[in-house]
């Protein structure tokens, strides 16, 4: 057994907030041999279902008495509490502070810093909804780190251990590195709300259509995870299908304006990809940039004349 995971086994590990993320990370930590022996929540009743499952675990009753009890504490509340959460505990020196934040700059976690704590993010870039189910999507994914040494090989050995791919993150860069993540996250929500407006423009339902474009959405996924974003990319703008882009363009000018203007724009976006590709020539490019610029003036005109 190396140093490192010889410590991981050895520290105690605690929770500051009992949410989904929190919930599920425990877990996870504690199925794989570490000792998560202490969770406060600002609900006694979620403190307690994220402890039951785990032996010699316990719900305290406030964020000291974790400080007190562990080595290393995760700060898993809403990303508004953390900076005033770890303001009102006394820290010690040598012990671990992380939140599990994208966003809020490890910074937050200061005046941990100034008692002797070392601090830290630990960020899985996953979804968590029902904590089992984020506890088995969890393997495979990127956890991503930001912390100084010694604590940086101990979080890195962490995210090893729950079978993650390590991301690390240089201080200053959280906000870029949370909207990047947005894109695989919430944006495909949107997107996939624009497609099921126009589904029900002839009257389909919104499970109909959702049933129709996951499978194409996992076939993507699937041809980038083989080629690379561009090299996966399909669709007609990929192939230079001029004639196919110029119904879609007429058919959503007839349906909704703001919903050409969007698609318009992800057109653009996607020629200098088929070009990089090979997929297209200059000549077929500049083809479809005037006519996905001429329908962005005419969504443009529109809005200005209402």
């Amino acid at each position: 057994m190396s140093d490192t995971s010889a410590r991981i086994e050895a520290w105690r590990v605690g929770f500051i907030g009992a949410g989904r993320l929190g919930t599920a990370l425990a877990w996870s930590l504690a199925r794989r041999g570490c000792r998560v022996t202490a969770v406060v929540s600002r609900s006694s009743a979620a403190g307690e279902a994220l402890a039951e499952p785990i032996p010699g675990c316990r719900a305290s009753r406030g964020a000291q008495e974790v400080a007190d009890a562990c080595d290393l504490v995760f700060v898993t509340t809403p990303d508004e509490a953390i900076e005033s959460t770890v303001e009102h505990v006394r820290w010690r020196p040598g012990m671990a502070v992380v939140h599990c934040s994208g966003a809020t700059e490890v910074m937050a976690l200061g005046s941990a810093a100034t008692q002797g704590a070392m601090i830290g993010g630990f960020h899985p870039m996953q979804t968590f909804g029902d904590p089992e189910a984020a506890v088995a999507s969890l393997p495979g994914c990127t956890i991503t780190v930001e912390a100084e040494e010694p604590l940086n090989a101990l979080l890195a050995a962490l995210a090893e251990r729950l079978e993650c791919r390590v991301n690390r993150l240089p201080p200053g860069a959280r906000g870029r590195y949370h909207a990047a993540a947005g894109y695989g996250s919430q944006f495909i929500n949107v997107l996939l709300s624009e497609a099921v407006k126009i589904w029900r423009s002839w009257g389909g339902e919104e499970e109909d259509a959702v049933k129709a474009l996951l499978p194409m959405i996992q076939g993507t996924l699937m041809s980038i995870e083989r080629s690379g974003v561009v090299g996966g990319m399909p669709g007609p703008v990929s192939r230079g299908d001029v004639e196919s882009v110029a119904k879609h363009v007429a058919g959503l000018r007839e349906l909704d304006k703001e919903i050409l203007g969007l698609y318009s724009e992800l057109c653009l976006r996607t020629i200098p990809m088929a070009e990089k590709r090979g997929g297209i020539d200059r000549t077929t490019a500049a083809q479809l940039e005037r006519l996905l610029d001429d329908a962005c003036r005419k969504v443009t005109d529109c809005a200005q004349r209402r």
